[in-house]
């Protein structure tokens, strides 16, 4: 069998025959846009100072020259193609293209954008919903991620991948620099259901609240702890990377809500970020979850609202839910001092 393109699959996946094509044609645009910013990044400084900052876009990121220029191709992309209304992570408020059309698009133009000066992959993570027809505006896109109708992100590395679904599984595509075309090399991820990786920011671990220390704090152990098996930490801190690497191989990612001002509810944004990621981990067989619930089931409150995200390999992620519900564990060693011992260590 020769190999699948992109728009090979785009032509033959079911769905509704014209939502299918205005969805086929959000994708083909939003992968357009990411060969001419892969063949932008590949050149690296010889493009001039893409990581240099320009300004402050939120409340704690910074804006980079890159940043501007993903999110002008993406809305210029995106003209030409039956979308209603575009959000990004880049702009207080949704810009609109045509009231009539039946999508919405949610991105995060350049994820990790901080690791461009640094040669570290980075990449783009978009989701695109049903235009609600009695709602507009950052209303429109006030609902829960189950509603998606496809997710996927871009990753920048040494490998230019698209990582996709449309609720039939996941799907990995490598860009070939050659044709410019978009090729299958993954039908179905399956991600690992158990694993011996985890990815967190280990500089915020004062902190984390109790469930997320204990976890860590017990892979930490290593085979000396309850857990009786050693693990390895990862954390580029790109989050399409990261979870690349775990679709790759199993993991579980964790940026939970800590007691930072601010940061209370994490740092990723939910419609553009939490809900795409959850929804390709879902589809390749794993786990999304806030800690206390999951993920595609939260209501947003806000465009921008932030959520805690907690995913990757099943069982890990159940692990992390019953540390935050308080349920016990059966048949683990546990050191009499040590956190779930008879006498827990203070944090």
């Amino acid at each position: 069998m020769g190999q699948v393109t992109l728009q090979d699959y785009l032509s033959n996946w079911t769905l509704d025959g014209v939502t299918r094509r205005a969805v086929a044609d959000a994708i083909s645009a939003l992968a357009e846009t990411s060969v001419a910013m892969s063949e932008l990044v590949g050149k690296g400084d010889l493009a001039g100072r893409l990581g240099r900052v320009t300004a402050r876009a939120g409340e704690f990121d910074e804006q980079k020259e890159i940043d501007v220029l993903a999110n002008t191709a993406i809305m210029d992309a995106l003209k030409n193609v039956p979308v209603a209304a575009l959000a990004s992570e880049e702009l207080s408020e949704p810009v609109i293209f045509d009231v009539k059309a039946p999508l919405l698009v949610a991105t995060d133009p350049l994820d990790g954008s901080s690791n461009v000066d640094a040669n570290i992959s980075f990449g783009m993570i978009f989701s695109i919903l049903p235009r609600h027809p009695s709602s507009s505006g950052e209303q429109a896109f006030l609902r829960p991620g189950a509603h998606q109708l496809a997710a996927g992100f871009i990753v920048y590395g040494p490998k230019t991948t698209l990582v996709l679904t449309v609720g039939v599984g996941t799907c990995i595509f490598t860009l070939d620099r050659a044709t410019k075309t978009y090729i299958m090399t993954h039908k179905s991820v399956a991600i690992p259901p158990e694993t011996s990786e985890y990815a967190i920011n280990t500089s915020n671990a004062r902190h984390w609240d109790e469930p997320i220390r204990m976890y860590v704090h017990d892979c930490e152990n290593g085979a000396d702890g309850p857990r009786g098996q050693d693990f390895n930490m990862r954390w580029t801190g790109s989050p399409v990377a990261d979870i690349y690497r775990i679709l790759s191989r199993g993991g579980i990612y964790l940026y939970p809500g800590d007691n930072r001002k601010g940061f209370h509810q994490g740092r990723l944004r939910l419609i553009y970020e939490a809900n795409p990621i959850a929804w390709i981990v879902e589809q390749a067989g794993g786990r999304a979850s806030t800690g206390r619930e999951r993920v595609l089931d939260v209501v947003p409150a806000s465009l921008h609202q932030k959520s805690p995200l907690i995913c990757g390999s099943r069982d890990e992620v159940d692990r992390v839910i019953r540390l935050y519900s308080g349920q016990p564990f059966k048949g683990e060693r546990s050191p009499l001092f040590g956190r779930r011992g008879l006498f827990r260590a203070m944090p």
